[in-house]
């Protein structure tokens, strides 16, 4: 084999190298553990960041998130994935008002647990559907996520004005009995969720590479969190959804993930496999 041939295999073996002492990095730095995410995901990512940061290399990003404080907050953004829209998906949050609801309805309280909420259009979902259904009164929401901007627009609750109209027509299409803007204020270009919506809502950064379990809910939704995920991390957080479900609770998870190969698959039973909706097992 001629050296032209062999460059490429050693030069992705010392980029291999450098990304796992950029995660070691950043996890003995900043405890965000990020080595159990899918390799080829955030390497694409970490390269969109290079040109950000203006390195050439890895270890040059690592350089500068070890002795500049004001660079991991915004590479954090490169590394968590931001893309959400309300009523994503909208047959799942159909199938959750008409399948999954009235079965929750025979609680007395309800606790629900957005786990990766991100700027939080998932979690003013929900509310909006629980309080449509008559349930938001008795619910406690816990939103959580490792990015804490995102926590923070989340908290805020506001949303260009531009996304509204997709998200309308989501709300439509997921059986929403009234109207979208019965829920918000417009006002500069912005569009402000109601504040009776947000006080049902708990923010909390929490990590599902490093934290623990910390109520017990009757509803947990993650959503296209899990594909970012290697498989031994996959196993992790859906023992910890596992953990926290009281028994034939329900958990949703994103269109493009399944529990057929996990760990955790045995506790579970398919409640609408079509839109991925899971139900624990009673004697789990």
């Amino acid at each position: 084999m001629s050296a032209p041939d062999r460059l490429p295999a050693r030069s992705a073996g010392h980029d291999d190298i450098e990304l796992q002492l950029l995660l070691d990095a950043i996890y003995l730095r900043y405890h965000h553990d990020f080595r159990g995410y899918a390799l080829a995901s955030i390497r694409r990512r970490l390269v969109t960041a290079m040109d950000r940061f203006g390195c050439a290399t890895l270890s040059q990003l690592q350089d500068k998130v070890l002795h500049q404080p004001d660079v991991f907050p915004a590479l954090l953004e490169y590394l968590t994935v931001q893309v959400s829209e309300m009523f994503r998906d909208p047959p799942y949050f159909r199938a959750l008002r008409e399948q999954v609801l009235p079965l929750l309805r025979t609680y007395p309280s309800l606790k629900v647990w957005v786990a990766g909420c991100s700027a939080g259009e998932e979690v003013y979902s929900l509310a909006i559907l629980l309080h449509e259904e008559g349930l938001l009164d008795r619910t406690l929401i816990y939103a959580t996520d490792i990015n804490s901007q995102a926590l923070k627009q989340a908290q805020d609750g506001v949303y260009p004005a531009d996304r509204i109209p997709a998200f309308t027509l989501n709300y439509q299409q997921a059986g929403g009995r009234g109207s979208l803007s019965d829920y918000y204020t417009a006002a500069y270009d912005r569009a402000v969720f109601d504040k009776r919506l947000r006080k049902h809502i708990v923010f909390s950064d929490h990590s599902l590479a490093t934290d623990s379990v910390f109520a017990e809910v009757q509803l947990v939704s993650c959503r296209n969190v899990l594909i970012y995920f290697d498989r031994a991390l996959q196993n992790r957080a859906l023992g910890l959804f596992t953990e926290a479900l009281c028994r034939q609770g329900f958990l949703g998870i994103g269109s493009k993930e399944s529990l057929r190969f996990s760990d955790q698959a045995e506790h579970y039973t398919d409640f609408d496999a079509a839109h991925r909706i899971y139900r624990k097992r009673s004697w789990s």
